[in-house]
C-alpha cells in the first residue's frame, strides 16, 4: 500500500467516524455540522465519497474474471445456524439499522445495502 492509498483510507475512516458520531448524537445533519464547525456541503461530500467507495468495492473482480467475496473491514463471516426461526425471517442489525430478510432474499442486494449502511453506523 502506497502513501496515497494510506491517506485515502485515513480520510475515509475519519469521515466514517464523523458519520457515526453525528448519528449517535441524535442531532440533525444541519445542527451537527453547525456545532462541529463545518458546512453541510462538506458533510454531504464526505458521505458521497464514502458511498462511492462502498459501491466501487462491491464491483471488484479478480484477475481471472471471477468475483471476489467482499467482507467490509470490522465485519466477520458467520455461518448460518442450522435451525431457522419459526417465522423463517432473519434480521441483520447494523448499528441502529435493522434489515429483515426471508428465504427469498437476494444475497448480492443485501451485501450492497449493508456496505452502504456501514459508514453511517
Amino acid at each position: 500500500m502506497n502513501t496515497r492509498e494510506i491517506a485515502a483510507e485515513y480520510r475515509l475512516t475519519h469521515w466514517s467516524g464523523i458519520m457515526r458520531e453525528r448519528q449517535a448524537s441524535g442531532m440533525s445533519i444541519k445542527a451537527y455540522c453547525l456545532a462541529s464547525g463545518f458546512s453541510t456541503n462538506t458533510y454531504y461530500y464526505w458521505q458521497k465519497k464514502l458511498r462511492e467507495t462502498a459501491c466501487r468495492e462491491l464491483t471488484v473482480q479478480t484477475e481471472d474474471g471471477g468475483n471476489k467475496s467482499i467482507v467490509p473491514s470490522g465485519w466477520s463471516v458467520c455461518e448460518a445456524a442450522a435451525d431457522k426461526s419459526e417465522s423463517g425471517v432473519m434480521t441483520v442489525e447494523i448499528g441502529s439499522f435493522k434489515i429483515s430478510v426471508d428465504e427469498h432474499f437476494d444475497p448480492q442486494l443485501l451485501t450492497k445495502v449493508c456496505k452502504a449502511l456501514m459508514p453511517l453506523c
